[in-house]
Order: structure tokens, then C-alpha cells, then sequence
């Protein structure tokens, strides 16, 4: 029985040993050990590690990325639109012995602390644009400034902010349909607005396609005069030419013309034999 309690004696001051003298630091976990107040070692290794017992106590930090989910809060556009902004943080611990100074290694503390300044910034940045602006892809343009500037600010505490996005912005209920109906209505004015524009430079177009094709018009109609003068001059020159040669050959040639034309199926004329025109059909009159 005595060597039974004092086995069970070994062992529990085994147990004690160990539990004062060492910790053990998990792979997703950064011991900070802290000794009358001051941090006096950081151990980001996993596996077993050494303390002082009664005058260190060791603080465990998570070293994975965190997210802070920011409550919804309602905010002013530059518009004056009133939105209901839900969005969240991702962080992580990047300087422990900044973060144990500053926040007491305590998370909802850093929790608290982020979400006082990215909200002042995000409420500062969205209440400088429109609310068209805001539901548009230049959100992202926005939320990275936010993200920059609060990254800086959050630095001195030992913390990193990864990213910030929105999750939902969102109107009032008691707004949505108001909104809904303006933002209706300016876009059917500006629509109205192009259609006119359009109108307008349609019927600019169409007065000047008119007037460069009555112009073509035109200039075509003179050249086409031009060319049937010189047409008919160069004719009366070749007429003039052949006349001149064999008056006799014309006048008869010109003669069987007017009769082809004249004398066609089933036409009567009546005329005296002493007509000069019928000199080439009568030849008694052919002297």
C-alpha cells in the first residue's frame, strides 16, 4: 500500500512538473510568454517548450487568418440615399508582441478595434460617391482603398487586414420603392433624351446625304448636256463633212431614210407626182 502511494506521489508530481516547467505550442497557435507583465519569448515552433513556473504564464495566439463578420450599419451616399451596409474583415495576427502590447492578446478586443476603423473608413468613402457608383464595379476600386488605408492604421497593433469586402448593401425597405421609381424615371428621361439626340443627327445626316445627291445630281446632268453637245456637234461636223463630198449620194441616202420611216405596213400617203420628195420613186422625175 506505501509503495502504491508513493508511485502515485512520483507521478503526480510528474504531472505537476511538467505543467509548471513546459507548454506546448500547436501548429496553428503562437505562445507568447509573458513574465511579471513583459513579454519575454514568442515561440511560433510547434512541439515542447520550457517556462519558469509561478512567475511566467504563457498567452496562446491564433496564427491562422480570422474573420470578422462587421454588424450591418446603415449609411449616407453622397446622393443622399440611405444604405444598409453589411460587410466583413479578414485579419490575421501579424506582430504578437505589438498585439500583446496593444490588446492585451485578446481577440475580441482586436475584434472591436477593427471594426471602429473600418467602418469609419468605409462610411467615409462611401458617403463621398453615389449610390449608382457604389452597386457598380467601382466598388471594388473602393473597397481596396479602404482596405489600404485601414491596413496602415491597424499596423501598430500587430494587426495585418487581409482584405475588406461588403457582403450586401441594400436599401431601406421603406426606400426601395421610391428609389426604385426615380431611378425608373431617369433612366426612361435619359432614354427619351438619346432618342432625341439620335433623332436629331439622323435627320442631319439624312439633309446632308439630300443635298451632296441633288449636287451629284447636278454636276451629272451638266457633264451629261456637255457630252450630248459635244455628241451632237461632232455629228453635224461628220454629217457636214460626208455632205460636202457627194450632195447628190446624201440627199438620196437622207431620202431612203425619211421613206423607211415614213412609208411603213399599212400607211397612206397621198401626194402629187411633181413633189420633190418622191424624186427617187418616180423616175421620170429622177432628172
Amino acid at each position: 500500500m506505501k509503495k502504491l502511494l508513493t508511485f502515485l506521489m512520483v507521478i503526480l508530481v510528474i504531472v505537476m512538473a511538467y505543467n509548471f516547467f513546459t507548454f506546448t505550442v500547436d501548429e496553428t497557435k503562437t505562445a507568447v510568454v509573458k513574465q511579471f507583465g513583459e513579454v519575454v519569448k514568442i515561440s511560433k515552433e510547434p512541439g515542447l517548450h520550457f517556462k519558469m513556473p509561478f512567475v511566467q504564464n504563457v498567452i496562446y495566439l491564433e496564427d491562422r487568418i480570422l474573420s470578422y463578420d462587421i454588424e450591418p450599419r446603415k449609411l449616407i451616399t453622397s446622393d443622399k440615399k440611405h444604405l444598409l451596409v453589411n460587410n466583413y474583415a479578414l485579419w490575421k495576427i501579424d506582430d504578437p508582441l505589438k498585439f500583446v502590447q496593444s490588446m492585451s492578446g485578446q481577440r475580441t478586443l482586436a475584434q472591436t478595434r477593427i471594426d471602429d476603423i473600418v467602418y469609419s473608413n468605409l462610411r467615409n468613402k462611401l458617403a463621398s460617391e453615389t449610390f449608382d457608383n457604389i452597386v457598380s464595379e467601382k466598388r471594388i476600386t473602393y473597397l481596396n482603398s479602404i482596405t489600404e488605408k485601414s491596413r496602415k492604421q491597424l499596423k501598430d497593433y500587430g494587426i495585418h487586414l487581409i482584405d475588406v469586402k461588403i457582403k450586401r448593401a441594400d436599401l431601406p425597405e421603406a426606400n426601395e420603392e421610391a428609389v426604385y421609381e426615380r431611378m425608373s424615371s431617369e433612366r426612361k428621361q435619359r432614354a427619351k433624351q438619346i432618342r432625341a439626340q439620335g433623332q436629331r443627327e439622323s435627320e442631319i445626316i439624312k439633309a446632308e446625304a439630300d443635298k451632296e445627291s441633288e449636287i451629284i445630281g447636278a454636276q451629272a446632268e451638266k457633264k451629261a448636256q456637255e457630252l450630248r453637245g459635244q455628241g451632237d456637234a461632232q455629228a453635224l461636223k461628220v454629217y457636214s463633212d460626208v455632205y460636202s463630198q457627194d450632195t447628190e449620194f446624201y440627199q438620196f441616202w437622207r431620202s431612203l431614210q425619211s421613206y423607211k420611216n415614213s412609208l411603213k405596213e399599212r400607211t397612206t400617203i397621198i401626194l402629187s407626182e411633181d413633189m420633190k420628195y418622191l424624186k427617187y420613186l418616180n423616175p421620170a422625175n429622177a432628172n
